[in-house]
């Protein structure tokens, strides 16, 4: 192991982040560099570890802190703490964090070794290629070796509400594990082909890649024209278009899209709109928002098309979702369906105001073209096939006025996840009234109506952004015991 690391305490932010990452760099280079060794025919007969950093910080008094805000506070008196994985990427977020919790409580905070190793898997740079010859090279299995994940550490217990502290040891300072991160963010490059460090905090998904083949023209186009506000432009394979660049200065195209490719609008610290196209099914939807929540966006949003289950909707109308009808299963293990999700003052609003501002209807006309009701979310894609008695008396009876396979599944993961989420959806099809496009209008329908959707899409974030970041990450998402991270 490398050698011992003292706590340290703290009453600086910023120097408590540089700790971190100064430790979290010594120790992530002590396991490669061993690595390196044992595949040049180094000594095999040790075992080789090295531990992720931990923060800690000490509260004694049940003071009331100003509960206006939701997160930067511990609920009770005791010892918080929470591993680290890669500072640098969470810089930002760390000092804005620890600055919080140490003007509320007038506590320094420590900088120390965890208790957990830190997988030989997870110390690797972002886009080192491993030969495999020189894996081959050590005779003993890695595991004799090296840590590797641990899954019984790798799990949503904290976010969930579920975990249990044992007696004597600290409570979670934040919703995710040092570990759960990592896993999540080597998992994220691989559906995404794109590095988690391009990630910006206002997240788009879409089900459709026309939404997608909007956006990048669009980006393309803001690009050459100088950015309009934002800085770069980065698509699958880390390629980067830099405002006032008409072709791409860096990376490689992914030779074939990933299964949820991902681009990214980027501005200054992380404040542009990431966009998704997930694909279609509640799956999918979860498997994203269940790794892209580790990097603590400031808000997601579905926009998609559905089917819209009334006589008076228009094909091209609009559903802002104010309640959901969860028959995704997804989550049922996760966020029991007796759980209500509530919409969001702050997202219902800026979707709102976004549609009235792109279509320029408003007031009473603003209803010809929109609807606001509950969206139902299914696993079945051919529900129609089936005995239709049992669902459309369901949907009926939960007054729906709209059908997916994804949008429920996307809010409750940012209800679980405290990322305030929105859904507006586009109206396809209308199976139950048997008002389906014909050949022709499919492709004209998708023209006309995609690039105003993506427009309303990219207002309402925009909108959000310039909000207080405190009155978008509100307390509605908060549970009774809750930990002092956002």
């Amino acid at each position: 192991m490398p050698e011992p690391f003292g706590k340290k305490s703290f009453d600086d932010a910023k120097k408590a982040v540089a700790a971190l990452q100064g430790l979290y760099d010594r120790n992530t280079k002590f396991l490669r560099d061993s690595f390196a060794a044992l595949a040049a025919g180094g000594d095999e007969s040790k075992r080789y570890r090295a531990f992720y950093p931990e923060i800690g910080v000490t509260t004694n008094s049940f003071t009331q802190i100003d509960s206006r805000q939701a997160y930067g506070h511990m609920p009770t008196p005791g010892h918080f703490s929470t591993t680290i994985t890669q500072p640098v990427l969470f810089e930002r977020y760390l000092v804005e964090q620890l600055r919080l919790i140490m003007r509320n409580h007038g506590v320094p905070v420590t900088v120390s070794e965890s208790t957990t190793p830190i997988p030989l898997h997870f110390a690797f740079l972002e886009g080192t290629h491993v030969d495999g010859a020189a894996a081959e090279r050590i005779k003993r299995p890695i595991r004799d070796l090296f840590d590797v994940p641990d899954l019984d550490g790798t799990d949503d217990q904290i976010a969930n509400g579920t975990f249990e502290v044992a007696f004597g040891e600290p409570r979670p300072l934040a919703p995710f594990t040092a570990q759960r991160i990592d896993y999540s963010l080597h998992r994220m490059t691989h559906y995404t082909a794109t590095s988690p460090q391009h990630f910006q905090n206002f997240v788009l998904f879409t089900n459709y890649q026309f939404y997608i083949d909007e956006f990048v023209a669009r980006a393309r186009a803001q690009m050459a024209e100088g950015g309009h506000g934002y800085a770069e432009f980065v698509e699958p394979g880390n390629v980067v278009t830099k405002a006032g660049q008409s072709a791409p200065s860096e990376g490689v195209a992914a030779p074939r899209l990933p299964q949820m490719p991902a681009y990214h609008m980027k501005k200054p610290n992380h404040g542009g709109i990431t966009m998704v196209n997930i694909g279609v099914g509640p799956s999918n939807a979860k498997t994203i928002t269940d790794h892209i929540a580790v990097l603590r966006p400031h808000a997601w949003l579905m926009l998609g098309h559905c089917a819209g289950l009334r006589n008076t909707q228009a094909l091209g109308d609009y559903v802002l979702a104010h309640a959901y009808v969860r028959e995704d299963h997804v989550l049922d293990d996760d966020l029991p369906v007796w759980v209500p999700i509530p919409p969001l003052a702050e997202i219902q609003v800026a979707l709102q105001e976004a549609v009235a501002e792109v279509t320029g209807l408003s007031g009473y006309d603003l209803k010809r073209i929109m609807r606001t009701g509950t969206v139902a979310t299914i696993d079945n894609r051919n529900w129609e096939l089936r005995d239709q008695r049992g669902p459309v008396q369901r949907l009926s009876q939960s007054r729906a006025i709209a059908l997916d396979m994804e949008s429920a599944t996307i809010a409750a993961n940012g209800f679980r996840f405290r990322v305030p989420y929105g859904t507006l959806l586009c109206v396809s099809d209308k199976p139950l009234h048997g008002e389906l496009k014909l050949p022709g209008m499919a492709t004209e329908f998708y023209k006309r109506q995609v690039a105003q959707h993506l427009t309303i899409g990219i207002k309402a974030m925009e909108k959000l952004a310039e909000m207080p970041m405190e009155r978008l990450h509100s307390r509605k998402l908060r549970s009774f015991s809750e930990t002092a991270f956002q």
